[in-house]
């Protein structure tokens, strides 16, 4: 049995990348616009942070989060109800030859900067990051 080269732990490719930031832009540009015909996704400004892509491109995931954060699970499903006019939409901005699947999850990288930060933050760790400096200040 053949060894299938995209199961390692390299990470995307470059191509894969530039295709992900090339529908991410395309997908914040339309939603920016409101060239969606949905009145519910109108009114609702959207964060697009990344766009992940399959290694045979035909799946891009977009995490998405609206504006102030609240209310991620229902904006998703409006995205994927629209799913369809967004493909479509995404396909006419960017030429590719196969349009990828889009599919919607929340953004949850903000919460774990936040995570992250209050940790960083927190007093034992202040107080061993101390501890180092002083060690190495002598």
């Amino acid at each position: 049995m053949a060894k299938n080269r995209f199961e390692n732990s390299r990470g995307p490719s470059q191509r894969q990348l530039r295709v992900g930031e090339l529908i991410r832009r395309a997908l914040s540009e339309i939603l920016m616009r409101g060239d969606i015909h949905d009145d519910e996704l109108a009114q609702i400004s959207v964060t697009v942070g990344e766009v992940r892509v399959t290694p045979d491109l035909r799946i891009a995931t977009a995490f998405v989060l609206p504006l102030g954060g609240e209310n991620a699970e229902a904006l998703v499903k409006l995205l994927a109800k629209n799913k369809y006019e967004l493909r479509r939409a995404v396909t006419a901005m960017i030429k590719m030859k196969h349009s990828p699947d889009l599919r919607f999850l929340p953004d949850r990288s903000f919460d774990q900067m936040d995570a992250t930060q209050a940790l960083l933050d927190s007093p034992a760790v202040k107080r061993d990051l101390q501890k180092k400096d002083d060690d190495g200040a002598a």
